[in-house]
């Protein structure tokens, strides 16, 4: 479910750097009078999100215009799809045509990587997840993408989760004392998680009471020996540059979760576009 209050600015910001005092070529070359209806159409294949995005942006821009959405985010469309129609001002409809697209294609991409991700690792039990390599300000849009993909949200931010880094542990003085300092303080109800790299370091985690343990940057047949070493009550999470061609055999070692920051920090753009009739 999206959340207007904190999507809003991030139209507005997109109104102000796109618009600014106004689209000089189509005032300059449309009508008023002319109304017209935008089809938006994909050019690929792949999953829908930000429906709710474009319609937002343009009943914003023109309360008066009438969004219609042909189909539902996370919906997968073939090449060549109408997947929603805007109706009214023709100067309306282009003046929000490229900040709605932005939008959907963005999420789309997201939404769709996240799809094949899922997909390759579907016969394992096994958690896509997301990170916090995101755009600026547009985090709660991307991780909603990856949830209509099929993926799993990781924490939101620094406030709502404890995972322990490399560097952490450098200002602790080891994987041990980090965990020991973090168990002190936050509450008894918030999972520690601390990123290893080492078999050594995941004993050493293991032993000091991690609740999940990322093993980082792994080598397939060294993940595969430390999730046999971990507990059954302790999570196993695999990240590090995972890539769409390395994902089946990182799940084959039993892992419970695979963190992928591509899906919000390297996915192409679907390809989107809006073609107008002029009634």
């Amino acid at each position: 479910m999206l959340n207007f209050r904190s999507i809003d600015p991030l139209i507005e910001l997109a109104f102000a750097e796109d618009i600014g005092i106004g689209d000089i070529t189509t005032e300059s070359t449309v009508s008023e009078l002319q109304q017209g209806v935008g089809t938006i159409l994909t050019e690929t294949e792949g999953v829908i999100a930000g429906l709710p995005i474009a319609q937002r942006v343009f009943e914003k821009l023109d309360p008066d215009l009438n969004f219609q959405m042909l189909v539902a985010d996370g919906d997968c469309v073939g090449c060549v799809t109408p997947i929603a129609t805007v109706e009214g001002s023709a100067k309306s409809i282009l003046t929000g045509e490229r900040i709605a697209l932005n939008f959907l294609q963005r999420l789309s991409g997201t939404a769709t990587l996240t799809t094949q991700f899922v997909a390759a690792t579907a016969q394992y039990d096994v958690k896509i997840i997301d990170t916090r390599k995101t755009t600026a300000g547009w985090r709660v849009l991307q991780k909603y993408a990856v949830r209509l993909g099929g993926g799993h949200n990781h924490r939101f931010g620094l406030y709502d989760g404890v995972l322990i880094k490399d560097n952490h542990i450098v200002a602790a003085g080891g994987v041990a004392k980090a965990i020991e300092q973090a168990r002190s303080v936050v509450p008894h109800t918030m999972k520690i998680e601390v990123e290893v790299d080492t078999l050594d370091q995941v004993a050493e985690a293991q032993a000091a009471g991690a609740d999940i343990i990322l093993l980082d940057n792994m080598p397939v047949n060294f993940m595969k020996a430390a999730v046999g070493e971990i507990d059954k009550d302790v999570l196993t999470e695999a990240s590090g540059g995972i890539t769409l061609d390395q994902v089946e055999a990182v799940a084959a070692t039993g892992v419970n979760l695979i963190s992928v920051g591509a899906l919000t920090h390297s996915a192409m753009p679907l390809n989107i576009r809006l073609d107008l009739e002029i009634k």
